[in-house]
């Protein structure tokens, strides 16, 4: 693996999922080095100060630190599912709606997953401020199989992590709401061998190992 991008990551983490989606689905080698958030390793520190996952490191030492960064360099290598093959407008529209659910939607996220660490935060309030988003994804998925027609994108691929995240947090309640284009969005993805081949599980990096290679042969998309 030597000479490869190394990428730092945390299975759970939605940022890290979708960059470690992109990169599967470009078939782009890279060394992952699966963290623990509360052991983090001194160089992925190095690399990155700003402490959170993931971060990639180029073979030519620059540092990618945004998920979304990792995600358009992955599929700038090489996108055979044409993630990112799509009209202008039509890009246009999915950065526009894919910032929406990076600040606002994951903000309410935030505050209804982990109300307990904000002094103000209203559970259920975040809960309904956040179920409005997905209410705008239920009509823009009406007789459509993903959210910009029969084919997934950049968009379905940056947002599936969160909604993912957002159902689990009480799954019974998020299958009783009237949004059946979303769950059956959410649900193909959750049973996909897409989610699988980026969830497996791997022992916490230590300084002076290796990494493992990514995606696996066996597990490319």
């Amino acid at each position: 693996m030597a000479g490869l991008p190394i990428l730092y990551s945390f299975r759970r983490c939605p940022y890290a999922m979708r960059a470690r989606l992109a990169i599967a689905a470009s078939g782009e080698p890279v060394e992952l080095r699966e963290v623990v958030l509360r052991d983090k390793p001194a160089e992925m520190l190095e690399a990155s100060p700003k402490a959170t996952v993931p971060v990639l490191v180029l073979a030519d030492g620059s540092v990618l630190e945004e998920s979304r960064d990792i995600m358009d360099w992955a599929l700038a290598q090489n996108d055979p599912e044409r993630l990112i093959d799509w009209p202008a407008a039509e890009l246009e529209a999915m950065r526009l709606l894919i910032e929406t659910f990076d600040g606002p939607l994951k903000m309410a996220l935030d505050r209804y997953k982990y109300a307990t660490r904000y002094a103000d935060a209203d559970e259920t309030a975040e809960r309904a401020k956040a179920a409005g988003y997905l209410a705008e994804l239920e009509v823009m998925l009406d007789g459509k199989s993903y959210l910009f027609g029969e084919r997934m994108s950049l968009a379905d691929m940056a947002i599936l992590p969160f909604v993912r995240q957002y159902a689990h947090v009480d799954i019974d309640w998020f299958r009783a709401q009237d949004w059946p284009n979303v769950i059956r969005w959410l649900d193909a993805f959750l049973v996909s061998d897409r989610l699988d081949a980026v969830m497996a599980k791997y022992e916490q990096w230590k300084s002076g190992e290796r990494g493992v290679l990514f995606p696996a042969a066996e597990g490319r998309v």
